[in-house]
């Protein structure tokens, strides 16, 4: 019967159908084919999985993200990091990629990310004579550290999925969302040493740096508010979210002055739609894997590894492996929702840390951000910067290679993830 379940699932992915719609499509035949569940079970499974208090911080970190990203910080945050990395060879492609770690911070959101700071940079690169591919490749790479970077709704999502604490996943994001940005900026000096790309002709200016610095401070206080809060024991996750919200309102409305009350109806309606696609994919994974354990799927994986004759390094590149391969064809949260559940009996049972795994399967998804066919920050990229998507696959190939030593890298240095946390929770 788990063939079944599976067989069903693919089939329905193959002919394109919404991968929420699959999963549940595909538990109510296994439910009527098998008989060996009452039907009730479905409602009651699909509803316990969203009365979840962490879960309440995916919607309002949406809403705020959003809230952000209307509320005029892009430029400011361009300026302050213009300021502050544009006078090295290919400084532009640096601030473009140091900007989207500041607004990851932000936004929680890789395509956000690659969109609202793309469309202000973007053109301004290829302005000054960078390359339109190169220029539309550094902000698609740069946009994955927005679900690597806390506040990310990935890292919710799965401290959910796996029962590990949403705090300990934010501050273990951090080094590594910090390691990928400093990685993807020095291939982008290599290419622009490459290709003759130079810096900005100003030198460094401490009084426009400061200048700059203070006109985004309010933008770059956020997450300093939101991340500290949490670890200093102010508020929960989810409580925190809720104050990124207010903030986001109050700062975007009244300060800048970006939001009007036609724009915020825009943000509720696209956050709404958002959270809702998120929510039934929650539900009816929920219920995909109430089968599988049923089944016994995630124990008979794990214990089949365990009974292999594998060394735990192979065992974990295999499952490097599988999520790169997942990432390129499946969108981030499904992909969490569902691996989540069968990859953690097998990681945990090799002696692997829970939230290190978390990083780890979050920087390998958020490398299907950028990889072909399905990476959405391509297709958002490619509009974006109005460039041949077969031009922009070209272009980030430096950069994908690149993620994909980053993750190895987080991989077999646990502490990169950990230390933080050690840190905090001592």
């Amino acid at each position: 019967m788990s063939i079944f379940l599976f067989v069903v699932f693919l089939v329905l992915i193959f002919i394109n159908v919404p991968i929420s719609i699959a999963l549940g499509t595909a538990s109510l035949l296994f439910f009527l084919v098998s008989g060996s569940f009452p039907l009730e079970l479905i409602p009651q499974r699909m509803f316990a999985a969203l009365d979840s208090f962490p879960l309440m911080a995916a919607p309002f970190f949406i809403l705020a993200g959003k809230l952000m990203e209307h509320g005029g910080i892009s430029q400011r945050l361009i300026d302050f990091a213009q300021n502050l990395v544009g006078q090295m060879r290919g400084g532009l492609a640096h601030v473009g990629i140091v900007t989207c770690i500041f607004f990851a911070a932000l936004s929680g959101s890789g395509s956000a990310t690659t969109a609202a700071v793309g469309s202000i940079l973007i053109p301004y690169m290829v302005k000054e004579g960078y390359d339109r591919a190169f220029s539309t490749a550094v902000q698609a790479a740069g946009g994955t550290t927005g679900i690597v970077i806390p506040p990310s709704v990935p890292l919710i999502l799965y401290g959910v999925s796996a029962g590990v604490s949403v705090s300990s996943l934010f501050i273990a994001g951090i080094i590594p969302g910090i390691l990928v940005g400093l990685s993807l900026i020095l291939v982008s000096y290599v290419v622009s040493v490459i290709k003759g790309y130079k810096g900005t002709q100003e030198k460094m200016n401490v009084k426009k740096l400061a200048l700059s610095f203070k006109s985004a401070f309010l933008s770059l206080l956020m997450p300093v508010i939101i991340l500290g809060g949490i670890y200093g024991g102010i508020f929960t996750p989810t409580e925190a979210s809720v104050v990124a919200v207010v903030y986001g309102f109050f700062v975007g409305f009244f300060v800048y002055r970006q939001i009007s009350f036609a724009v915020l109806r825009k943000i509720l309606v696209s956050s709404v739609v958002t959270t809702s696609v998120i929510l039934l994919l929650i539900s009816t994974a929920s219920l995909f894997g109430m089968i599988l354990t049923r089944q016994r799927i995630p124990q008979a994986v794990a214990e089949s590894f365990m009974d292999s004759p594998l060394t735990p390094i192979v065992i974990i590149l295999l499952v490097n492996l599988f999520l790169l391969i997942v990432g390129t064809f499946m969108e981030t949260i499904a992909s969490i929702i569902i691996l989540t559940p069968i990859l953690l009996p097998v990681v945990t049972s090799i002696g692997m840390d829970p939230v290190h795994f978390g990083i780890v399967m979050i920087v390998n998804l958020s490398i299907g951000l950028i990889t072909p066919p399905v990476g959405i920050n391509l297709f958002v990229g490619s509009q974006v910067g109005e460039v041949a998507y077969e031009k922009l696959v070209r272009a980030i190939m430096p950069f994908l290679f690149m993620m994909i030593a980053d993750v190895l890298i987080i991989t077999f240095i646990p502490q990169i993830s950990l230390f933080l946390v050690g840190v905090f929770e001592s």
